[in-house]
């Protein structure tokens, strides 16, 4: 008897030591500690095996396995489900046929295994095979079937279940609501508690989604008092769901007051908060929310860094990207495809697309999203020939191109002249991929044909497009003819664009631009008479720059920043310059009826030139400047930022309502073509 005890208690001690090193991801200290145990039984093997499988060194778990004097039920079944969660379907299958005994667990198992690989129809077959079914099998086969979008036959086989249990009631409403079909399970949740069962944190977590989805605001208040009543508001899921529920409601102060309902440790919590304050606009409150949870170390997951990079693109704030970028390489997700992706956009959208393509380089196991990111990266800030590159690789990685990336192509050739390399990409997805065709390629096609002087045949297209056309197909070609000055095309552009929106801003300003250049006055006069009636305001231009996390803003002329004296003195210093190197103003692009001096003197303080001239006096001597602009750069703006580039010797990027422009010595990215 003392000698079982003895045996019992290091049996004990032994499961302890496995588990702790295991855990602690110390798994050769693990098998060195399992070496040294006289006489394992089948659960200390068993322990060691599944180490093996959680670390993926299968054949390491498969040989001890095989070591085993003698293989119960258990050991099998941890074996199976470690060649499943490795990736390795057809060594569970040798295993499962070669299983002498099996139990409603190892069925289960491999249903499971064949859901995870897409094999519907063989986990189905599996399921009728199986001699017993339990609960936890039928609940695995309508889990699965939810999961691939088989809604009727998880509904068919939850109604022919011979018992169900809470389990089986939350994979129903959970699986309705992830399928579109959230007022369907709002009904199931209703009927189960009708049937006086008591639901689990998992199940109201489940309807709280569903009411986050909807706004259901009514239903979401009383499913949050019955967690009180049932004691669940410390749940750590429940805290992330309300707080969810309420973000998407629109209902920010109470995501906070159930936030603070208690100090919160789980990542999972403060995800929810910082995405909730995202999807608000509060994109500063979800950096200090960021900051927050690194403080008291809780350390972010991929979900995490996602919502808050996506926060910095919004702030277009790359100073607090790149510290959020500095956490990610401490952590080792910075080759993560979400973490990687989320980088690759923020660098890009922040001007900086060098980085980005580094960042792409190093993602682990790119995904469409990681492609279409980069192609349209690049088409963004005008390197086409590096969009078409990372197409053809693409290709030759086996991934198939959707309607994204070839939106992403088409802005690539409309922004580097490509036209030939357009027509042949749009007639490619016309072609083999029609159902793909949507009016943003027809936009971009008719870009591209509009900026190469092709404006007929741009019109053209747009009166036989199969789709109807909206205003931003009609605005393109629109602005196509400001550019190429063709007075005829851009009044029944703008005559579509206004049946079509009467009050579109833009149409009204492009013909009036158009007729100013043309020095048709009165034409100019008279929509802005028509602008005025209808009530329709232009967007004024408006530019800026961050400095150390603040935005400081600029209008034309604009004399309200509290450092206007020295910006305006270095403009004229820039001025006086510009002329040494030959500049000339293009009066063409002052659209206003007065005197040539007047008009040198209001290009002379556009707002992307008073933007770059804070910059200089505020930032480093050689850092690049990068500017914002919500509307289109002008020509001669364009034309003297090259020159200040080459005066200052610095590389100024500048952003505007089409695409990133990179001036540098004294030329652009564009080649002047934008």
């Amino acid at each position: 008897m003392g000698f079982m005890n003895y045996a019992n208690r290091s049996t004990l001690s032994y499961k302890h030591g496995l588990y702790n090193h295991i855990k602690n991801q110390r798994i050769d200290l693990a098998r060195k500690l399992f070496d040294e145990i006289p006489s394992p039984n089948s659960l200390l093997y068993t322990i060691m095996i599944t180490g093996y499988a959680q670390k993926g060194r299968i054949n390491d778990a498969l040989n001890l396995f095989e070591q085993m004097p003698v293989r119960d039920t258990i050991s099998w079944n941890s074996m199976l489900k470690g060649c499943l969660d490795c990736g390795k379907l057809c060594m569970a299958e040798t295993l499962f046929d070669k299983m002498p005994e099996r139990n409603v667990v190892s069925w289960t198992t491999m249903v499971n295994g064949y859901f995870q690989f897409g094999r519907i129809d063989k986990a189905k077959s599996l399921f009728y095979q199986m001699p017993v079914r339990d609960v936890a099998a039928w609940n695995a086969m309508i889990h699965g079937y939810f999961c691939y979008g088989r809604v009727e036959d998880a509904i068919r086989l939850f109604d022919e279940m011979p018992c169900r249990n809470v389990i089986s009631w939350t994979s129903m409403i959970g699986g309705l609501d992830c399928n579109g079909k959230t007022d369907e399970s709002f009904l199931v949740f209703k009927k189960m508690v009708g049937y006086g069962i008591l639901p689990t944190a998992t199940t109201l977590a489940c309807v709280l989604a569903g009411c986050a989805n909807v706004l259901d605001l009514y239903l979401g208040l009383q499913i949050h008092g019955c967690v009180i009543k049932i004691g669940f508001s410390s749940d750590e899921f429940i805290c992330a769901s309300l707080i969810t529920f309420y973000a998407n409601c629109k209902l920010i102060e109470d995501t906070s007051k159930v936030f603070n309902e208690k100090l919160h440790k789980n990542v999972v919590v403060w995800t929810a908060l910082l995405t909730g304050n995202g999807l608000n606009g509060k994109h500063e409150t979800a950096l200090k929310v960021f900051s927050d949870m690194i403080n008291l170390g809780v350390l972010p997951n991929q979900s995490t860094f996602v919502s808050v990079l996506n926060s910095c693109i919004k702030l277009e704030a790359i100073d607090h990207g790149k510290e959020i970028h500095t956490v990610a390489i401490k952590l080792g997700l910075v080759n993560d495809v979400f973490v990687g992706n989320s980088l690759v956009v923020m660098y890009s959208e922040c001007g900086n697309v060098m980085d980005a393509v580094a960042i792409f380089r190093k993602i682990d196991e790119k995904n469409i999203v990681s492609w279409n990111s980069m192609i349209v990266g690049s088409a963004q800030h005008g390197y086409g020939q590096l969009a078409l590159t990372l197409y053809s690789q693409m290709i030759r990685e086996g991934v198939d191109p959707d309607e994204i990336t070839f939106t992403g192509l088409l802005s690539a050739c409309s922004h580097s002249g490509m036209l030939q390399k357009g027509r042949y990409f749009f007639e490619y997805i016309s072609r083999y991929k029609p159902n793909e065709v949507k009016l943003q390629h027809f936009a971009c096609m008719v870009d591209i044909l509009g900026r190469g002087g092709k404006l007929e045949e741009a019109e053209e297209l747009i009166k036989n497009m199969p789709l109807k056309a909206n205003s931003m197909v009609w605005l393109a070609l629109l602005s196509s003819c400001r550019m190429h000055s063709n007075g005829e095309v851009a009044e029944r552009a703008a005559k579509e664009i206004l049946h079509l929106e009467p009050h579109c801003s833009a149409a009204y300003v492009l013909l009036s631009n158009l007729y100013a250049s043309a020095g048709r006055w009165s034409d100019v006069s008279r929509l802005r008479v028509k602008m005025k009636q209808g009530g329709i305001v232009k967007q004024p231009g408006c530019s800026w720059v961050y400095l150390k996390g603040t935005r400081h803003e600029f209008l034309s002329g604009d004399r309200s920043h509290p450092l206007s004296e020295k910006i305006y003195e270095k403009l004229d210093w820039l001025g006086g310059k510009l002329k040494e190197f030959g500049y000339c103003p293009e009066r063409s692009y002052s659209l206003h009826d007065v005197e040539d001096e007047q008009k040198e003197e209001m290009l002379s303080f556009h707002s992307e030139r008073l933007a770059i001239g804070f910059a200089l006096i505020t930032t480093v001597e050689g850092s690049t400047i990068t500017v914002m602009k919500n509307l289109r750069v002008c020509g001669d703006c364009h034309h003297a930022i090259k020159l200040i580039s080459k005066i200052v010797r610095r590389e100024i990027v500048v952003r505007d309502s089409s695409r990133f422009h990179h001036f540098r010595s004294g030329s652009c990215s564009c080649r002047d073509y934008w």
